[in-house]
């Protein structure tokens, strides 16, 4: 049995005895980098160790008991929650791994980053199973990085329309044109965070980011003639009358019925709720048409998870814990206390996640027709920027027609390049 010691060897710590034995003795090839059982905790291993959570301030009394329940089962296991910015898991766990918590909530979209760097654990063919078999397709795809699992994921988080019932049907909001003949959408093309809400446009007309998988460096293809439409449209919603440019002031702007609708996710259910009251509606995003028929618009989506820290003492209790945490009965109690919506396939299946309409909405949003997974290449962080400037520049008329190609094309070459 061969051993590759430069795959025990992380951060310059040696890992538990116990994961170093599961790793290699669970190859089934020559393969010596293959530690496919590391993360199975159904083994003759015993699963012990004090174990530090760190969760999401807002999550904690809501997942206390499950980690009691976890105790419960596994007597020799202590764990101690506290609480954590998921937003901020790289950049946290990073300055410290040692001392940094055994299991973290984190977004998919640090996945790559996190496992380039050594942070995260990969997770064992068994719970790698588990996954695939127990959650939507696209949470699977959200946690895997060169074809092996980061993480267990717990949520799914995609934007929806939210709009006055008062004003607009089902029918209207069917497609962006009708929306915009019948009302008056709120939302933002001229200031920072455009980004997220309309960087998916040029998906939406065919095109592809960083590749099919979000993977490849150089696999981005906006600077071409679907690209050239999505600009020309983004133009053209400058003197559309259904249109109505707001940011901050979205939410304010739907109350007073300056607005009938806008584009914003489930945290923002509560307060259109309150704002709207009864006639609040939500549906997935409409159609867009960019010159060459009816295209689904898509958003980006994000999946919640929980990692496993490479440099935990206690790996088999980590990732146990990980994977109760994103059970199916965990992530009912999160939807209930928290609003998350589940990944887990059954959980969504459940009557209180099919009867909330934002739920629904989230979850139709959620196929491939209507998002795209975030990319989870570390050279997305590159992205948001220019495509701010993009899609501003183009809605404010500093970018003519006739540059379209050329900005597109600067904007390609500008996302391509490998980070320091």
């Amino acid at each position: 049995m061969k051993v590759d010691v430069k795959k025990l060897l992380i951060g310059g710590s040696i890992l538990s005895l116990s994961a170093v034995v599961l790793g290699a003795c669970g190859s089934s090839s020559n393969d010596a980098t293959d530690t496919s059982t590391a993360g199975d905790t159904e083994t003759s291993a015993k699963v012990e160790g004090d174990i530090k959570l760190w969760v999401d301030t807002e999550h904690i009394d809501a997942l206390q008991g499950q980690v009691d329940k976890f105790e419960e089962e596994y007597p020799d296991v202590t764990v101690t929650v506290a609480a954590g910015s998921s937003a901020d898991a790289k950049a946290d766990v990073s300055k410290d791994p040692e001392q940094a918590a055994d299991v973290f909530m984190m977004p998919h979209d640090q996945v790559g980053q996190m496992a380039e760097a050594g942070l995260i654990y990969p997770i064992g063919t068994k719970q790698s199973e588990t996954i695939k078999e127990d959650n939507v397709e696209a949470a699977v795809d959200a946690v895997t990085w060169q074809d092996k699992i980061y993480g267990y994921p717990y949520g799914v988080e995609s934007q929806v329309l939210y709009y006055n019932t008062s004003t607009l049907t089902e029918d209207d909001v069917k497609t962006w044109e009708g929306l915009t003949s019948a009302g008056v959408i709120g939302t933002n093309f001229a200031e920072d965070g455009a980004n997220y809400i309309f960087g998916p446009l040029f998906m939406s007309n065919g095109n592809v980011l960083y590749g099919e998988n979000g993977e490849d460096i150089s696999g981005t293809n906006f600077n071409n003639e679907a690209g050239i439409e999505v600009m020309q449209w983004i133009a053209d919603q400058k003197d559309n009358s259904g249109v109505l440019q707001a940011s901050e002031s979205a939410l304010s702007d739907l109350q007073s019925g300056k607005s009938d609708a806008f584009l914003s996710g489930p945290w923002s259910k509560n307060d259109v709720e309150k704002a709207l009251g009864d006639n609040m509606g939500v549906a997935a995003y409409p159609t867009i048409d960019f010159g060459s028929g009816a295209q689904q618009m898509k958003a980006f989506l994000g999946v919640k998870l929980y990692a496993v820290n490479q440099q935990t003492e206690s790996p088999l209790a980590a990732m146990a814990l990980a994977e109760y945490l994103s059970n199916q009965e965990t992530q009912e109690i999160e939807f209930t206390e928290n609003g998350v919506v589940p990944s887990n396939k059954d959980a969504q299946a459940s009557e209180a996640v099919t009867s909330d309409a934002v739920a629904k909405a989230v979850m139709e949003m959620s196929d491939n027709e209507h998002s795209v997974v975030m990319p989870k290449l570390p050279e997305m962080v590159s992205f948001w920027p220019p495509m701010d400037a993009l899609i501003n520049d183009t809605y404010k008329g500093q970018i003519s027609p006739d540059e379209f190609q050329d900005k597109l094309d600067k904007f390609v070459s500008d996302i391509s390049k490998v980070s320091e």
